[in-house]
């Protein structure tokens, strides 16, 4: 199978760019037993244009997107991070479920940031997972700079994929962009301000129609598409070929058609693509703004037998914007595959959720409020401030006033919003259920770090317990990221098999920046003391830790 393509970037210069297909040479073939991978990358400034404004990005190893992260199922991975900027950097990955081990995160309470001109290594063994993934920084805002790469997962030797193996495998970034720079988007916000609508919309970090990417007649493509953006939904299509779904984020999908896709942000999707048509002739990849005032598009050239011409067919969606019920329909209809087997031989639906007692019921209302004067998000009236030290650290050495477990409650209240560190303490093993409602008027995108969840329902608000009569608890889709539509709750039910802890938060880029965000401490029964523990609870703390804060000194 080719793991590559070369594809021709339409400038004045006959430049050729691995656009789709990105490729570490450092990673080889993986087999089927557990293997130790390394990545030596340096984090650094350059400068571009995608949509014809100059802008500082943050590259890694002088590429944007960076390198493709490639291992296999239970593989430990090590990489080593060169923060080569002028500010802190952390990087996050985005999905990828690490087996008890919340030290490598990424994420601003989990991990000390990386001082500048600093390295430090990430070491993680990852859990039985498989599947299409992105990593991204965390900090500071830095995602708005780029910064971000593709993650694939692959099988054990030992587990088939349930479908016919692609000729090509190509991995396709899509996100929107703002020409400004990432410090001016950060001072806005620290300035009480809201974004403005991006400027557009990149795929693997070229702007629109400044790439394009042969098809080979009768050749089948597997395409990752991951939308790495900050704010906006995307709808992904291809003029003329219908994409065949059939994995969202390590879950095997029951396989359908779809002529395009909706991809909210943080989420990823892996479809399959047959080059269907035959003689000389180009048609649009386009990646579509939903549930924006107006269209933002972002566009690659699809060419059949090396056709340099245009397409003859406008770059047209075909979509309402503001087709709500089209993307809630599309989302019910995404089902797990229950007879195929992911990261185990075992069939996925062998898992059979629907049975599991329910520990727990949870409702997180997120909304938008002014605190002491300033624009805020919150999650149950609270707006998430940081503390001096990392919430693992100040668990780790049981430094008081850090933070309480208390700070949140598990539904909604009507205390006037205020700022807090906002922890909430679990079990191991608990099956909680989680009620995500929204009362605004536009989308919102949740995402939980270590633990997937089951979409068991989505509706319109006002949620009762008799909308639990209407979740599907038999093939719910599984995965780590999922949107919620406008005055609308979705249910998630999530098994808490990861001890640490763990972001649960807003995808939306400004949003978290702006205190839409908690924590998830997860711990065995009756064992909360961090510094005695077994192999089977929460990994050590790492030998290479970073520590700030009340910490650095311990």
């Amino acid at each position: 199978m080719a793991s590559l393509s070369f594809i021709t970037k339409i400038v004045t210069t006959t430049l050729v760019l691995l656009l789709i297909g990105l490729l570490n040479i450092e990673v080889t073939l993986v087999s089927a037993d557990n293997q130790e991978w390394y990545y030596d990358w340096n984090v650094t400034f350059q400068y571009t244009a995608p949509l014809g404004v100059s802008k500082q990005i943050i590259v890694i190893n002088d590429e944007f997107p960076g390198p493709l992260l490639n291992a296999s199922t239970n593989d430990v991975v090590n990489i080593n991070i060169h923060n080569n900027l002028d500010e802190p950097f952390l990087m996050t990955w985005n999905g990828i479920q690490m087996k008890r081990n919340s030290w490598q995160d990424g994420v601003q309470e989990t991990n000390c940031p990386i001082s500048p001109g600093h390295t430090w290594t990430y070491s993680f063994q990852l859990k039985d997972q498989i599947g299409s993934y992105f990593y991204f920084p965390s900090l500071q805002f830095h995602k708005a700079a780029g910064g971000y790469g593709p993650i694939r997962i692959q099988n054990d030797e030992l587990v088939p994929v349930p479908f016919p193996q692609a000729d090509f495998d190509y991995d396709i970034l899509i996100g929107d962009w703002y020409n400004a720079n990432y410090r001016t988007l950060r001072n806005a916000l620290d300035n009480g301000m809201e974004l403005p609508l991006p400027d557009g919309v990149l795929i693997n970090g070229l702007g629109p129609n400044q790439a394009s990417m042969d098809f080979e007649p009768g050749a089948t493509y597997r395409l990752r598409i991951s939308n790495v953006g900050l704010r906006t939904t995307l709808n992904f299509r291809i003029q003329e070929h219908l994409l065949l779904l059939v994995e969202t984020e390590g879950t095997y999908t029951m396989k359908q058609y779809y002529d395009s896709l909706d991809v909210h942000v943080g989420q990823s999707y892996s479809v399959l693509v047959t080059a269907n048509n035959t003689g000389d002739v180009s048609f649009y990849m386009l990646a579509t703004s939903r549930f924006t005032p107006m269209p933002l598009v972002g566009s690659v050239f699809i060419r059949y037998s090396g056709f340099q011409g245009m397409p003859i067919l406008p770059p047209n969606s075909g979509l309402d914007l503001y087709d709500y019920r089209y993307s809630l329909d599309q989302a019910l209809s995404i089902r797990m595959d229950l007879s195929v087997g992911a990261a185990r031989p075992n069939p996925q639906g062998s898992f059979h959720y629907g049975t599991i007692r329910i520990n727990r019921l949870m409702t997180l209302r997120n909304d938008v409020a002014f605190i002491n004067g300033r624009l805020r998000h919150t999650v149950n009236s609270v707006s998430f401030v940081h503390p001096d030290t990392p919430l693992l650290l100040a668990d780790y050495y049981k430094l008081p006033d850090e933070f309480q477990t208390e700070s949140i409650h598990d539904t909604p209240d009507e205390i006037f919003p205020r700022m807090g560190v906002s922890v909430i303490n679990a079990t191991y093993h608990d099956f909680v259920h989680v009620v995500l409602q929204n009362p605004l008027i536009d989308i919102q995108s949740w995402h939980s770090d270590g633990n997937n969840f089951f979409v068991v329902g989505m509706g319109t608000l006002p949620w009762t317990v008799r909308n639990m009569g209407s979740y599907n608890m038999y093939d719910a889709i599984y995965r780590s990221t999922v949107q919620v539509y406008p005055t609308s709750w979705t249910a998630i039910m999530i098994k808490l098999d990861n001890e640490g802890m763990w972001n649960f938060r807003s995808q939306n880029a400004e949003r978290w920046y702006l205190g839409q965000e908690l924590y998830i401490r997860v711990r065995g029964e009756g064992k909360d003391d961090l510094k005695n523990i077994s192999p089977y609870d929460q990994a050590p703390i790492p030998a290479n830790v970073l520590k700030c804060g009340r910490a650095a000194s311990l």
